[in-house]
């Protein structure tokens, strides 16, 4: 039965704008509908199934657990039961929930669920894309500023000569984590994507190094 995604969409809206209060502007409305314009393109080009891929970039984050808790690695399970509760009682064809929680469920990079079908690949590659580039760069500092990292270590900026520590600095963040996403994507299209938004983000970083060098005035 062909379901009619212009209709359910504004209900998936609905939804997620009611479970995101008191979220951190890192995972606000506009980055779900990031997330759900990601996963459409790279649904379209790597044939996956709009029917499952929309409603779990819809539903993704509406589960929200602070990067800095340790509940953190439980979040995406905890949004993945959540939008099977939603989705049944909203009447969404039972034989797609499944494959709609376990994309929701493997989105999360603290959860280390490995995406078995096309539509979880997507929507995973679909969220990380969303770290990268300049939104990426944009959502690092804002999560930072949220627990109440630095921006960046004055010392040494750039972890050359101490270990990395992002719950203290933000630019640590990029090597901790945000520079290995582009290898982990899972599908060719996100890969390129990613690829190319890492480049962007390395030449901030490069140019961050130039504005705070400081040189010596002899």
């Amino acid at each position: 039965m062909a379901i009619n995604l212009e209709a359910w969409q504004p209900k998936f809206k609905q939804f997620i704008s009611e479970q995101l209060d008191g979220a951190d502007l890192a995972h606000d409305l506009a980055h779900v509908e990031r997330v759900v314009a990601n996963a459409h393109r790279l649904a379209l080009l790597e044939n996956g199934r709009l029917d499952i891929v929309l409603p779990a970039a819809w539903l993704h984050d509406c589960v929200i657990v602070p990067k800095n808790s340790p509940q953190r690695k439980l979040a995406s399970q905890m949004a993945a039961e959540k939008a099977s509760e939603f989705l049944n009682a909203a009447g969404y064809p039972s034989e797609l929930i499944p494959g709609i929680q376990h994309a929701v469920a493997a989105h999360s990079f603290s959860a280390g669920i490995i995406p078995r079908t096309v539509e979880a690949k997507v929507v995973q590659d679909a969220d990380r894309l969303d770290s990268l580039g300049s939104i990426g760069i944009a959502r690092c500092l804002l999560t930072g500023v949220s627990f109440g990292a630095e921006v960046y270590q004055i010392d040494d900026p750039f972890g050359e000569n101490r270990p990395l520590d992002d719950k203290k600095y933000s630019v640590d963040h990029f090597y901790v984590k945000l520079f290995k996403l582009a290898d982990m994507m899972q599908t060719a299209a996100g890969r390129a994507e990613a690829a190319e938004r890492t480049r962007f983000m390395r030449a901030f970083l490069d140019q961050l190094r130039q504005e705070i060098t400081v040189t010596k005035v002899t």
